[in-house]
């Protein structure tokens, strides 16, 4: 080995001594860089999941409340406390939440029950199984397969090729459950290309799918609904009227006459004066149409008796009204003169707007000027069955009455049993109408309006036994409302007739045996 080659070797020797510390150097830095760049990946994932996480809480404690701070509450238990204190302290508030149930269950259910009972139908029930209910339905809106273009390049040219978007399916959201005595409202909202009346088409599919008698729908707003599920029907059983003796006529509400029940478990009540007391009733013979008269009528009794409500009652079969002929102040059975009433009632409502026109929007009720409330029963019987002359007349003075009576004190209320428009030509003019037991599906709609089966008023379904029981549908109610009218029987009758002409009042007895309340 000559001088040159040994000097080529050494310089090129210390040259890959110094590459190789200087590669030494860089990768040392680079893993520095590198380490730096994990733990900071490493921190920023941890700070992006403890923030996911916390939204994630606030959001379900803005959402479901009570779940989230429950089981937040239960976990802060266990850890500081031990699991067995939380075992001991469930079971003495279960038991006491059962001995309250077993001695006081109305306090209980209004207290604690209902909120349970919300709890539990909203996670074990609806919020798994309704989705499945909607989507078999036909409830649920599909995103249709959407061809998508892909565009490649391959070796200096373009290849387009078509991919498949994967469809979904959007399904309503459930925003609350509210269990009741006897309904459960399931409020949920709607998905774009859905609206509340394909909810109203499928109530009958809904109530199979929950294995229920009824389901109703009503809409809460443009995107809501509330899909109503009957669990137990609460109007099985007659409903008394009330005990008028107790009452004065400070406590009547003549634009809420107590009437009956609803199927909610609340109190239904009637308008006899203001926007929406002219009625129609409509029913087959034996539905219960007395009920819906009498019962009114005795809650306002103490009105009644002291002149500030005066009642005409026009009743072509001479049956119903005549047993307590007393409580009217006019009465008429023949059409001859049931035309008279009718134009008497007519110049009274000339005089009172002759006098108050002009002065006031509504005619006060007072012992001047009272409301007065005719009574028509069997409607149909004048405006169809009798000479064409009276009862043109008959169907004009009616007329008359419904389109001009409601600010000046005077309020009709007709009942028919064939609620055809040839039977009954002014039943547009009734704002309000109540449909109890009919015999045909047709007549539903004709009663209630378009779409009123369609949205739960079946009562071409309501049974012999269950007189007084219908459905109503007028000013302020969007769905069928089912309720069940008091029932009043024949010693009540003669008890208000008693009570309003000053006689003797003879005591009744409810349904049950007891003092009606």
């Amino acid at each position: 080995m000559n001088a040159h080659t040994f000097g080529v070797l050494l310089l090129g020797s210390a040259g890959l001594a110094v590459v190789v510390w200087v590669l030494q150097k860089l990768g040392k830095a680079l893993a520095s860089i590198a380490e730096a760049l994990a733990a900071a990946a490493v921190v920023f994932l941890a700070l992006w999941w403890v923030l996911k996480g916390a939204v994630w809480v606030v959001k379900e404690i803005l959402t479901h409340p009570r779940t989230t701070l429950a089981v937040l509450a239960v976990a802060a238990w266990c850890m500081w406390l031990g699991w067995m204190s939380l075992a001991v302290t469930g079971l003495v508030i279960a038991t006491g939440l059962l001995t309250w149930r077993r001695f006081h269950l109305v306090s209980f259910d209004q207290w604690a029950g209902r909120a349970l009972r919300s709890w539990w139908f909203r996670w074990a029930l609806y919020m798994p199984k309704l989705p499945e209910w909607l989507h078999a339905c036909g409830l649920s809106v599909k995103d249709d397969t959407v061809p998508v273009d892909l565009t490649v390049t391959l070796v200096g040219r373009k290849k387009i090729t078509r991919d498949q978007r994967r469809p979904g399916v959007r399904l309503p959201k459930v925003r609350r459950v509210r269990s009741g005595a006897s309904w459960d409202e399931v409020r949920v909202e709607l998905v774009p290309g859905q609206k509340p009346e394909d909810f109203d088409e499928a109530a009958r599919e809904l109530a199979v799918a929950r294995k229920v008698a009824r389901c109703q729908v009503r809409e809460l707003a443009p995107n809501v609904v509330s899909i109503d599920f009957q669990r137990r029907d609460l109007l099985a059983t007659p409903v008394p009227c009330p005990q008028f003796t107790e009452l004065d006529a400070s406590a009547v509400d003549l634009r809420r006459a107590w009437a009956g029940r609803t199927e909610y478990g609340e109190d239904w009540h009637l308008p006899l004066y203001g926007s929406g007391s002219h009625t129609l009733t409509a029913g087959a013979s034996g539905a219960g149409k007395n009920s819906v008269m009498w019962c009114p009528l005795a809650s306002i009794a103490p009105a009644i008796r002291d002149g500030l409500v005066r009642v005409t009652g026009i009743d072509p079969k001479g049956m119903e009204l005549a047993y307590g002929r007393g409580i009217f102040h006019r009465y008429a059975v023949t059409p001859k003169d049931a035309l008279e009433v009718l134009d008497e009632l007519v110049a009274a409502m000339d005089t009172r707007k002759a006098e108050f026109a002009g002065r006031v929007r509504n005619v006060p009720v007072s012992t001047e000027n009272p409301l007065e409330l005719l009574e028509f029963d069997e409607i149909g019987a004048l405006t169809k069955y009798t000479d064409r002359k009276t009862r043109e007349q008959i169907i004009e003075k009616v007329a008359l009455l419904t389109t001009q009576g409601r600010a000046l004190g005077f309020t009709v209320r007709g009942y028919v049993q064939e609620p055809t428009k040839d039977t009954v030509p002014v039943r547009e003019l009734f704002p309000r109408r109540i449909c109890l037991r009919v015999t045909s599906k047709s007549h539903v709609g004709m009663v209630l309006g378009d779409q009123a089966y369609e949205r739960g008023a079946w009562a071409n379904r309501i049974g012999e036994s269950e007189a007084g029981t219908g459905y109503v549908w007028g000013e302020g109610i969007r769905e069928p409302l089912r309720v069940r009218a008091g029932w009043v029987p024949d010693e009540a009758v003669k008890a208000l007739e008693a009570f309003v002409t000053g006689g003797a009042v003879v005591p009744f007895r409810g349904p049950e045996g007891g003092v009606a309340a």
